[in-house]
């Protein structure tokens, strides 16, 4: 992955290959995006940048033998840990990122703007919390104390450090304040207030901003079918909610909370929170009369002008805030019934 390959976030990827040419070097950054706005990507394309025998013009070559491996994620001396889980895809009794490393490979390289549902699908563990648990901090503390093989940086890149425990963060904190010698730990992150303290604290935070509409439309082609498959789903389901609700259709709206809660995992519960926070934006935005950013689609624009007309001023931060509070609930393994229920009372009580 090259800078020139990412899409969007010209001025963070500027940010990142000026740091690398002024030999300021961060040892630890948390670098905190909206799901899917490349994050990844960005981190990959600095590893690479940092490695490459011949970068010019603030960008790596793409052709060396250390951009080779970094684009096919085999570099030795760059490492990966995520959340994962027991499931169907690995025998090991306590899998590591390692167990799973194949299936993140392959995801990472056909799409780098993978969300987090993404990953438990391609690692089989769709009905599961992922986790970052102490086998993963004794697995990179092993390998960082080894030589580099080549005579470059050595990285770790953290995905969704916000999945990493107490004790997983404890291990890893002396070698994240004081690693070895050219190496850099890069955190990727959904949530950066629920990133450990004792981590956060010791890393340089970047923002990468949410794309815009055309931006998001190049990334929306990298993905395959069956996300916009699931989009559908998630937008009937949507749009009977909130004509429910301004119709006051209390029955309708308590069935809209049954189908979300009967979405056949807990990622994909999580992923519909999201699809449901973006959609409560556009609602915002057009209330606002920013039509030009609001990313809404041609096809959309009567139901969320219909939508902004109808719901009252406040309604949409109110109804966010909801959402995003059943989000963090699910990670915490509360009745989904219960949860969504709550969620449509809530917001129908908010209309």
């Amino acid at each position: 992955m090259r800078f020139c390959d990412v899409i969007g976030n010209a001025s963070v990827a500027k940010m990142l290959s000026s740091m690398a040419d002024s030999g300021r070097v961060a040892h630890a950054m948390l670098l905190y995006e909206n799901e899917g706005c490349g994050a990844l990507a960005l981190a990959l394309a600095y590893v690479q940048y940092l490695n490459c025998s011949n970068p010019s013009n603030g960008d790596s070559c793409g052709k060396c033998p250390s951009c080779n491996q970094i684009s096919k994620l085999i570099h030795p001396d760059v490492h990966f840990v995520f959340p994962v889980n027991k499931g169907p895809k690995s025998s090991d009794e306590k899998p590591t990122s390692e167990s799973y490393l194949k299936y993140w490979r392959e995801l990472a390289v056909a799409d780098p703007y993978f969300t987090e549902a993404d990953l438990q699908r391609a690692i089989g563990i769709e009905s599961k919390n992922g986790l970052i648990a102490v086998a993963e901090a004794k697995s990179i503390i092993n390998k960082l104390s080894l030589a580099s093989v080549a005579d470059g940086y050595k990285a770790v890149i953290f995905y969704l450090p916000e999945k990493m425990n107490q004790e997983t963060a404890n291990r890893l904190l002396k070698m994240v304040e004081e690693p070895p010698e050219k190496t850099v730990f890069l955190f990727i992150t959904h949530a950066p207030e629920k990133v450990l303290q004792t981590i956060f604290s010791r890393c340089q935070s970047v923002r990468v901003m949410p794309l815009s509409k055309e931006e998001a439309a190049q990334v929306a082609a990298l993905k395959p079918e069956r996300d916009s498959e699931e989009e559908n789903v998630y937008m009937d389901i949507f749009s009977d909610l909130m004509r429910g609700i301004v119709s006051r259709d209390l029955m309708t709206t308590l069935e809209c909370g049954e189908s979300m809660a009967a979405l056949d995992s807990r990622e994909k519960q999580k992923a519909f929170c999201t699809f449901a926070s973006e959609c409560i934006r556009k609602i915002f935005m057009v209330q606002q009369n920013l039509h030009q950013i609001s990313g809404v689609g041609d096809h959309e624009q009567e139901f969320y002008a219909e939508m902004a007309k109808k719901c009252p001023k406040g309604f949409c931060v109110k109804a966010v805030a909801n959402i995003e509070k059943v989000a963090s609930m699910i990670d915490r393994n509360v009745n989904s019934k219960i949860l969504f229920c709550d969620l449509v009372n809530r917001m129908f009580l908010n209309i």
